[in-house]
Formats: structure tokens, sequence, C-alpha cells
């Protein structure tokens, strides 16, 4: 799956299951909320704090996976189109980057 075919995938979800998308300040709520999850099984399961045992449970795909859906939704409400954004990041990085991780000393 391509980010377009996500894009359009989020797009029909919303038109079969939802009413409308929620507006952009509600969504950036969403995903400041969905990144939060994503944080807290993070920082207790891979980093120094203690997992409580209700976190046990939580699914770090899952709560992922919700983060990209508001984007999604997020790109689809605002015209932008994911892929060429991507797509003109990824390029823009591999050319400013091109030896500056490989001569990082803090990462060898």
């Amino acid at each position: 799956m391509n980010i377009q075919n996500a894009q359009q995938d989020v797009d029909n979800w919303i038109k079969t299951h939802g009413v409308r998308y929620f507006n952009e300040l509600t969504n950036m709520a969403q995903l400041t909320e969905e990144v939060g999850e994503v944080a807290r099984i993070i920082a207790r399961r891979y980093g120094e704090q203690s997992e409580k045992e209700s976190d046990k449970n939580k699914d770090l795909g899952e709560e992922l996976a919700d983060v990209m859906f508001v984007v999604l939704c997020l790109a689809n409400q605002t015209g932008i189109d994911l892929q060429e954004a991507f797509d003109k990041k990824l390029d823009f990085k591999t050319k400013r980057d091109h030896d500056r991780h490989q001569n990082n000393e803090k990462l060898k």
C-alpha cells in the first residue's frame, strides 16, 4: 500500500462510516492524544519507567496506526498529497544527510 492509497482508504472510510471529517483543530488534538499514547508505551516498555500492568497488553502497532490514521485525515482535509510530500522530504533528507550520520561519532 502506498500513501496515496492509504489517503483514499481513509477518505472512503470517512464517507462510509463517519459523518464527516472532524475539523482540523479537533484532529490536531486527536493526533496529540494518539502520539501521547505511543509515547506512554515507548517510555514504559523501552524507557526507564516501569510498565504498569494495565499497559502491558497495549499494542504499539495499533497506537502507531491510530497516529497514521489521523495524519492521513489531516492531509486529506488540507489538500496535501502526502505521497508527494513524503517523497520530496525523503529526497531532501537524502541529499542533505548523505554523509552527515555516517560521520557522526556519536552514532558509532
